[in-house]
């Protein structure tokens, strides 16, 4: 169905809207340009959606429908341009994250979202792009960069920072084999971002990570003597796996954790 036709009033209007190409529309942002009330926004946004000016991606949240578009069943241009809009106070991190700063050259399908939401449905399709959602604490809030991204400005973590969540969560990396293939990537090619990684890790506060990074570092990276010596001071008690997701029948007793027999062999000389 192509778009119909409007109103004088109404096509001045959504000119105006669309004048700055935003991404994503909201009735907030409508209100703020057309001068208008929330609530008549929201109303003025469905009629246009339903017209075929606008495609709905999710309640309250539109994208404008290309002019030469035949349908407005469009897909999104840029996902990463609408998360913010669609799931609030967020960033991208994990494999996108990683995928963005270059440590992997392996591709997902599924856009990383870390967000203080808690989303009954994790794993959405919208508009045909894949978000996998994951909650992380306001306080947690740190070691982000602003990108640009298709006029908006969007937050991802930062190298080290994306290593540190990773670890805390071996799946948001696609398992620990992959997060400790990122992290040599990491300290060969961005030696700035290593000693960052002490940092972040005592700011999140999860004894795991110390676990799960001084086991990869003494084992892969033994030259970071600075950053394993950091982790050795500050394992806590009791013991972690390697990864959650695989099973772990040896205990390395030196940084309590238990790892798979496959990943226990000898430190890089």
């Amino acid at each position: 169905m192509k778009p119909v036709g409007l109103s004088a009033k109404s096509r001045s209007q959504l000119s105006q809207l669309l004048r700055d190409s935003p991404p994503v529309v909201t009735p907030g942002e409508a209100a703020g340009v057309l001068g208008i009330d929330t609530a008549v926004a929201a109303r003025r946004l469905a009629a246009w959606s339903r017209a075929g000016w606008l495609a709905r991606v999710r309640r309250g949240v539109y994208v404008p429908v290309p002019i030469e578009s035949e349908s407005p069943d469009v897909a999104l241009d840029d996902p990463w341009a609408v998360a913010t809009a669609m799931f609030g106070r967020c960033y991208i991190g994990g494999w996108s994250a990683a995928e963005h700063w270059g440590l992997t050259e392996q591709m997902f399908q599924a856009l990383c979202i870390m967000t203080t939401m808690r989303p009954r449905d994790r794993k959405l399709v919208l508009r045909k792009a894949r978000f996998e959602l994951h909650t992380v604490p306001a306080a947690r809030f740190v070691g982000l960069k602003s990108v640009w991204r298709g006029g908006s400005r969007v937050q991802v973590s930062d190298p080290a920072r994306t290593l540190i969540d990773m670890l805390a969560d071996p799946a948001l990396g696609g398992g620990i084999r992959h997060v400790a293939e990122m992290l040599g990537t990491l300290c060969r090619e961005l030696p700035k971002e290593a000693p960052k990684l002490a940092d972040y890790a005592a700011k999140l506060g999860i004894g795991a990570i110390y676990k799960r990074l001084g086991f990869l570092l003494h084992r892969d990276h033994p030259d970071q003597a600075v950053l394993i010596e950091a982790c050795r001071k500050n394992l806590s008690t009791g013991y972690a796996r390697l990864d959650p997701a695989l099973p772990a029948d040896r205990l390395v007793t030196a940084w309590r954790v238990w790892v798979p027999a496959s990943e226990l062999r000898e430190a890089k000389s």
